[in-house]
C-alpha cells in the first residue's frame, strides 16, 4: 500500500506528532530523553547516585525497577527531577516522523542482527531482554538497562556502561524545576550538616569510606572485571 500523499493530511499528522514530542514535566513526558530521580536514603548520603530511565518517542518513561520487571509510565521512585534530551542527530535510528510520514526504509541492525527502524524499536528490544533478567543493585540495575538501550541505538557511537552513563547524567542533566532541584539536593545538605554537627570527623570518615567503596565497586566491575556489571 502506498503511503498517503495528501499534503493537507500529512501536515495535520505532522502537527499532531510534533505536539506529542514536546517535553511536558507536568505530564511526565520526556520524549527521547534519559530521566533521573533521587533514591530514598542512598541519595541523601551520595547525591549523584539515583534511579534512571529512558523515554519512548511519545515521552513515556521506561525503567528497570525489579526482577524481570520494566516499569512503563510509572517511574519507580517518583517524578523525574533531571533529564537529558538525546539529540536525534547523534543516534543511528531515524526519527519516528520520517518512518510514519514518508515511508522511507531507513534502518540499522542491532547487535543481534535485528532491524531497528525507530527509537522505539530499540527500546522495545531492550525491554523484552530485561523482562527476563534478575535485578541486582550491584550487578544489573537501572543504569544497565539504559546503557543497553543507548548501545543498541549506537548513541554517540555506543560504548556505554554504568560509569560513563552516570557521569554523563551528572554533567549534562537539566533540572526539571527549582522544586525538583531542592527535592534532590536538600536532603543531602540536611543530612551532611547534621552528620558534621553531631558526628564530626567520624561521620566524614564513614561517608568517605562508603562512597569510595561504592564508586570503586562499579569502576572495577566495569573496567577490570567486565562480566561483573551486566549491560
Amino acid at each position: 500500500m502506498e503511503p498517503d500523499s495528501d499534503p493537507e493530511k500529512l501536515e495535520m499528522m505532522e502537527g499532531s506528532f510534533s505536539q506529542t514530542m514536546q517535553i511536558d514535566p507536568k505530564r511526565a513526558r520526556f520524549p527521547c530523553s534519559i530521566v533521573w530521580s533521587p533514591l530514598p536514603v542512598i541519595s541523601w548520603f551520595i547525591p549523584f547516585i539515583g534511579h534512571i530511565g529512558i523515554c519512548r518517542e511519545d515521552g513515556v518513561v521506561l525503567d528497570f525497577a525489579g526482577p524481570n520487571f520494566v516499569c512503563v509510565d510509572n517511574f519507580a521512585f517518583g517524578a523525574a527531577t533531571r533529564y537529558v534530551p538525546v539529540s536525534k542527530e547523534k543516534q543511528c535510528c531515524i526519527p519516528l516522523s520520517q518512518t510514519a510520514f514518508n515511508g522511507e526504509r531507513h534502518y540499522i541492525q542491532d547487535e543481534n542482527g535485528g532491524d531497528l527502524r525507530t527509537w522505539d524499536d530499540a527500546l522495545r528490544k531492550s525491554t523484552q531482554e530485561f523482562q527476563h533478567r534478575a535485578y541486582n543493585l550491584f550487578t544489573c540495575n537501572c543504569h544497565s538497562f539504559v546503557a543497553n538501550n543507548l548501545n543498541r541505538l549506537a548513541f554517540l557511537s555506543g560504548g556505554w556502561n554504568v560509569v560513563n552513563l552516570a557521569i554523563f547524567i551528572l554533567f549534562n542533566g537539566r533540572w526539571v524545576s527549582t522544586a525538583s532541584m531542592l527535592r534532590s539536593v536538600l536532603p543531602f545538605v540536611v543530612v551532611f550538616f547534621l552528620g558534621i554537627t553531631f558526628g564530626g570527623f567520624t561521620f566524614l570518615k564513614f561517608w568517605f569510606i562508603v562512597t569510595s567503596v561504592l564508586i570503586g565497586w562499579f569502576i572495577l566491575g566495569t573496567y577490570c572485571f567486565k562480566n561483573l556489571i551486566q549491560l
